[in-house]
């Protein structure tokens, strides 16, 4: 199984490129030379490159069902497609940030195969990272915008950039793998579990800033992000600390905690959605509050204009 980001379970970064690893078949069998096994070759990287780029479906799928949830007020289209955008591009500074601080805590936390190098790479590498970059993207291309006016847009703009930053994570962990069955086993349990965990975890954050920003109250952005870490954290050490347990002979205990993944899923999904529905709530109640306002004003004006003495010419 592959993790939520950063490494997979055995320590691999997920590759930017994909190469078709054929098995060589026995020499009695050997066609010629020549066209039958580079045609043999190529239709397998084909099938695999669309099958990797088809990886993108979950996250898109993902943005609809986001976009669904505010539909009373939806946010402007251009903007959301530019915080998915941006939330694409910051894998790059992730994966180097994530490459530097392995490279210089090696020494001193130990490899993936430990339960230290299995835990920092959980919460800091991978968790700590990717949550920053992520709701980075909100704070840098919408926190200031005039169109961030609600509780709700907190959760629907940190959604979108979670699921940008999944989109290509996904299909880079699919390039990464060396055979179709092990792509359509990650495919699957990506979708059901890593993409929209990175919504979640991100939405929290976007949620909890909200409500400091428009409330003052609530966990706030550093508070959203701790709850954000500890979510992905966790879900990352079930699968990190898999090789740990197994070569201490703990074989049972590490196939008990594959059980995690699914179990933090489905809690940050009901976690979030109960923090949309409060949001939307709170929005609700603004709108209609602005709303009566604007309407006692208009009547105010109109009737003012009618005891208004008529003017004598």
């Amino acid at each position: 199984m592959a993790g939520s980001g950063g490494t997979t379970v055995d320590g691999r970064m997920p590759a930017v490129a994909c190469q078709a690893k054929l098995r060589a078949r026995p020499d009695d069998v050997a066609p010629p030379a020549g066209t039958v096994t580079m045609h043999t070759g190529a239709c397998v990287e084909s099938a695999q490159i669309q099958i990797a780029l088809s990886g993108a479906l979950p996250a898109l799928l993902a943005m609809w069902f986001v976009d669904r949830l505010d539909a009373k007020r939806p946010e402007p289209p251009r903007l959301r497609r530019l915080v998915t955008g941006v939330g694409m591009a910051s894998v790059i500074p992730a994966i180097i940030l994530e490459l530097v601080l392995q490279a210089y805590t090696s020494s001193s936390i130990g490899s993936g195969l430990t339960y230290e190098g299995a835990s920092f790479n959980s919460f800091a590498v991978a968790a700590g990272v990717e949550e920053a970059c992520k709701i980075g993207v909100v704070y840098w291309v919408v926190w200031r915008r005039p169109e961030f006016d609600e509780r709700m847009d907190g959760i629907v703009y940190a959604c979108r950039a979670g699921l940008g930053f999944a989109l290509v994570e996904n299909i880079m962990y699919l390039l990464s793998e060396d055979s179709v069955s092990g792509q359509i086993t990650v495919w699957v349990l990506r979708a059901l579990l890593a993409v929209p965990g990175h919504a979640l975890w991100t939405g929290m954050i976007g949620y909890c800033a909200a409500r400091r920003r428009f409330d003052r109250m609530g966990l706030g952005l550093v508070g959203g992000y701790l709850l954000a870490v500890s979510f992905h954290g966790l879900y990352d050490l079930s699968l990190f600390v898999q090789q740990p347990l197994r070569l201490e002979g703990h074989g049972d205990m590490a196939k008990l905690l594959l059980a995690a993944p699914v179990v933090l899923t489905v809690l940050a999904f009901f976690t979030v959605r109960a923090m949309a529905r409060n949001a939307l709530h709170l929005d609700d109640a603004d709108a209609a509050r602005a709303a009566a306002e604007a309407a006692l004003r208009s009547a105010e004006a109109a009737r003012a204009q009618l005891q208004e003495p008529p003017r004598l010419y």
